[in-house]
């Protein structure tokens, strides 16, 4: 998937654990693994927000667009 999630770089710069965030921002924690992880296919702007927000970034510094020609197996 073109898209990268870069949660976990942004959380090491912080200093914060996945736990961490989870609390502050009042999402379960194996929702924000997912995200972490890349296995995501969906994010709210209100999750977004509330991330952004408690690490004090911008959306581009968590997701990022790579162009490439990945193709899915079916």
């Amino acid at each position: 998937m073109p898209i990268r999630v870069k949660l976990d770089d942004m959380l090491h710069a912080r200093r914060l654990t996945l736990s961490e965030l989870s609390a502050r921002v009042d999402i379960t924690l194996a929702n924000l693994s997912v995200l972490k992880t890349g296995k995501a296919k969906a994010i709210r702007f209100s999750t977004l927000e509330a991330i952004c927000r408690e690490l004090d970034c911008k959306p581009g510094d968590i997701l990022d667009y790579e162009d490439g020609d990945e193709t899915e197996d079916a």
